[in-house]
């Protein structure tokens, strides 16, 4: 091989660095522009479907009439404790509808990314809150302490918040990470929009028996009041006597409130809601309590009292044994009750799953189907990624049992056979 001098060797590499370079500046056009033209390509496509979209979801959020001569709506707090997010979504999306309002509180127990996480979760699962914006998850938890009065203040809380949220809710409803619904919001909106608005549905009684010894009289301190992150509570050495100046009640504590006794309880116009808070801040499961109490001591609200907290109790083992598996003789008792809300799911998913495919048609990950939403039903697209008018529903055959149970329970109030006893 012929010997070469440095001077052409370095030609030589400098001719083929200069060919390199240029081929990689030519690829990198190449990519560049391929790059440009798959986003150019996206873009029109999402756009397509944005504009598509946007058409589709008709009316606006704006377009949703409430008030006395329109459909009610319903003001929904849903709340849960450290690794329900998922549960608390579910239930979400089993109860979800345009015309009401929800907040969602996963107590101080669960870790912020939980929080953070199930806020993402409601932004991506359902597409008409983005629109219509009628959902919130509570920041800045509170202790909720099972057997002391923190739930009651969150509950409380809660309540002022929606008032503040919104001015068109009719009716206020507690449910927890255990509840799930038997009817749609469509049979439920249906069969209130007979009901007298002023009606509040709370299970009570003044028939204390033994509770009046081990719930009423001893003195606690939640220190979940104080410290957000303790679910603890202290109780006294002592008990103090059962109350003379009110009439104490106890009973349920998942409650379906009018709007006007919320107002009643938050702005307080006179002493009597702000007297029992004081008074139940030491109470025992004060949420079995409180409202009750008021409600059956105002003159202005007592008779306004149905006892009735709507729900389904399903009596399952306690938690610390083999959960009972409900039979399709259990199912069918909890479907042909009429009641809109069943309690105390420790099941699993088995028993929401017949619920969501028998009775509400929900498909999972998505909302259930009602009159508001105007898409076409395939496996492969939610109709309620499109929506329509939110001021018509259309009730299912769950409905016609469910307006029986309240024509009957009505009836009851209207007898006072029941109320306020």
């Amino acid at each position: 091989m012929p010997l070469r001098s440095p001077a052409s060797i370095l030609s030589v590499t400098l001719g083929r660095r200069s060919w390199v370079m240029a081929m990689e500046k030519w690829l990198f056009r190449l990519i560049s522009v391929s790059f440009v033209s798959v986003l150019l390509f996206l873009s029109a496509i999402s756009g397509f479907t944005a504009s598509y979209a946007f058409h589709a979801r008709r009316p606006a959020p704006t377009d949703v009439h409430r008030g006395p001569a329109h459909l009610p709506a319903f003001a929904y707090y849903i709340s849960g404790g450290r690794g329900d997010s998922r549960r608390v979504l579910r239930l979400l999306l089993a109860v979800y509808h345009p015309r009401n309002r929800y907040l969602l509180h996963l107590s101080a127990d669960a870790s912020e990314s939980e929080r953070a996480d199930l806020a993402a979760r409601v932004w991506l699962s359902i597409p008409a809150v983005r629109a219509f914006g009628n959902v919130d998850v509570v920041g800045k938890a509170s202790a909720m302490t099972p057997m002391g009065s923190s739930g009651l203040a969150a509950t409380l809380h809660a309540a002022s918040a929606l008032l503040r949220l919104d001015d068109g809710w009719d009716w206020f409803v507690t449910l927890s990470a255990e509840d799930y619904p038997l009817v749609t919001q469509d049979d439920l909106i249906y069969v209130f929009s007979n009901v007298p608005r002023n009606l509040s549905f709370v299970d009570h009684t003044s028939d204390l028996g033994w509770k009046e010894n081990q719930r009423v009289q001893p003195i606690i301190v939640d220190a979940g009041l104080y410290l957000a992150k303790r679910k603890s509570f202290f109780k006294a050495s002592q008990n103090r006597v059962t109350p003379e100046s009110f009439k104490f009640f106890t009973g349920s504590p998942w409650v379906i409130l009018s709007r006007s006794f919320i107002e009643y309880c938050i702005l307080g116009w006179d002493n009597l809601a702000r007297t029992l808070l004081l008074y139940f801040t030491n109470v025992m499961l004060s949420e079995e309590g409180y409202f009750h109490s008021v409600l059956c001591n105002s003159p202005n609200f007592q008779n306004t009292t149905v006892n009735s907290d709507l729900r389904y109790m399903v009596w399952d083992s306690p938690p610390m044994l083999e959960p009972h598996i409900l039979n399709m003789t259990d199912f069918d008792q909890m479907t042909e009750s009429g009641m809109p809300f069943a309690r105390q799911f420790r099941q699993g998913d088995a028993v929401l799953d017949k619920i969501d495919s028998r009775i509400l048609k929900r498909r999972y990950y998505k909302a259930v189907p009602g009159a508001w939403c105007s898409g076409k039903r395939r496996w492969w697209m939610d109709p309620c990624s499109q929506w329509g008018n939110a001021d018509i529903v259309r009730p299912g055959p769950q409905a016609e049992k469910f307006e029986q149970l309240m024509k009957k329970v009505v009836e009851e109030w209207k007898s006072k056979s029941s109320s306020c006893r």
